[in-house]
């Protein structure tokens, strides 16, 4: 045998232990990789579980991965524990409340008129102080369940028109107690958004309520709905005080008030209760002010929208 058939076989041998060393270390990497997809898949569905794993089986970066998922694992545990806990306190806190205020209401109410005229106005105050807390405990219960996810909107289809006409007529009592007039516009047959109609009802009229209580008397506040390609859009629309631009960047907060409306009844709970209602659903808010001041409610058309909508700000959050 010659010096290039010896050294044809001994390349032919180095290649073939190359070709087997690959195939090895190949296997190795697609177990490893399969390892840690079964842990991630685990770690999405709730299942995961720490286990006892051998430094000199699995790398060190699937060793780390499953520490961290261990971790997180825990960390998920500890907040379901938490969030339990936070809602039984709320609706302990909702059933302990509820009677005792709604007395307190009714009997200054029924104190009123016993007591001699010169001391009706501190009845009265009394009574107002009373349904002030009312609201202002209702609107932390309401506020505290939507963070928490306890209380959950379900949206569907439903017409715009509906929900502005409901809105303005439960709002028509108070605008002529001010001496403001509504006025109305939402065009019939393309007025159907993806929303729940009690929730967004509610995160309505806390815009209305607004609108009406900083218009100046006689003047109008107007309710108009808007159809865009993924969005339906609300705006409720004032002339009355406007909004100070160093103040729009606040005022979703929770009981923010600007310093130039304190005179103003109010706890600074609406704008932030109706944010969380439209943000629940897949929407958002937005606020322009100037000559005129405008809250905008853009609510999802489509479940799809929604859908997109829900799964961005679950990434964001």
């Amino acid at each position: 045998m010659d010096n290039e058939t010896i050294l044809c076989a001994v390349f032919a041998v180095i290649a073939a232990a190359l070709a087997v060393c690959i195939l090895v270390q190949r296997s190795r990497i697609h177990r490893h990789l399969d390892r840690m997809d079964q842990m991630l898949e685990a770690a999405i569905d709730g299942s995961f579980e720490e286990q006892h794993y051998d430094e000199s089986r699995l790398s060190s970066f699937e060793a780390r991965l499953c520490q961290y998922l261990s971790r997180q694992s825990g960390k998920e545990q500890r907040l379901s524990k938490e969030q339990a806990e936070i809602h039984g306190l709320i609706a302990d806190i909702s059933h302990q409340t509820k009677t005792p205020i709604a007395n307190l209401v009714l009997y200054a109410g029924l104190l009123g008129e016993q007591v001699p005229k010169e001391s009706r106005e501190l009845s009265r105050q009394l009574t107002l102080q009373a349904e002030k807390l009312q609201f202002l405990i209702t609107s932390l219960i309401k506020g505290s369940r939507l963070e928490h996810g306890i209380i959950c909107p379900s949206p569907k289809m439903n017409s715009v028109r509906e929900l502005v006409a409901g809105t303005v007529e439960e709002g028509a009592f108070l605008a002529e107690k001010k001496g403001v007039r509504l006025a109305w516009q939402v065009e019939e047959g393309t007025d159907l958004a993806w929303f729940d109609p009690k929730w967004t009802g509610e995160a309505l009229w806390n815009l209305l309520d607004n609108a009406v209580k900083y218009t100046f008397h006689g003047d109008t506040v107007l309710i108009e709905g808007r159809a865009y390609e993924l969005f339906y859009r609300i705006d409720v629309t004032d002339h009355g005080k406007g909004i100070p631009e160093e103040d729009i960047p606040k005022i979703f907060q929770r009981f923010y008030r600007s310093p130039k409306n304190r005179e103003e009844e109010g706890v600074g709970l609406g704008l932030y209760l109706a944010r969380e209602i439209i943000r629940a659903q897949g929407g958002y808010m937005k606020v322009a002010s100037g000559e005129k001041t405008v809250f905008s409610i853009f609510l999802p058309k489509r479940e799809e929208a929604y859908l997109t909508a829900i799964v961005c700000k679950a990434k964001a959050e």
